[in-house]
């Protein structure tokens, strides 16, 4: 139970601070790095989540579903860095378009 409470606490703590970075950046990269952090707050509380409370047994479903969402995070980066390179080709900033007033 500690053990699960700890993912849980670490898991929310990344999420705020994945969440944080994400509003208050204004780079594309470090916007698709505060996604990854937040992404891996996520998948921590689910791997958190893995234990049945009345058997103390390992629950399958959310380890596939985190093992699925890792795949899925991966492909999503590599889609936001191809996109933030070709920003870059096409504008030469990597920063939002307001902020560079």
């Amino acid at each position: 139970m500690v053990t699960a409470l700890l993912y849980g606490l670490t898991g929310l703590g990344l999420f705020a601070l994945g969440l944080y970075a994400l509003i208050t950046q204004t780079h594309l990269l470090r916007k698709l790095l505060a996604i990854n952090v937040l992404g891996g707050g996520i998948f921590l509380v689910l791997g958190g989540l893995t234990r049945r409370l009345a058997d103390n047994l390992i629950d399958p479903v959310p380890h596939a579903m985190v093992i699925t969402g890792i795949v899925v995070d991966i492909a999503a980066t590599a889609l936001g860095l191809a996109i933030v390179m070709r920003i870059h080709a096409l504008t030469g900033h990597t920063t939002l378009p307001e902020e560079r007033e």
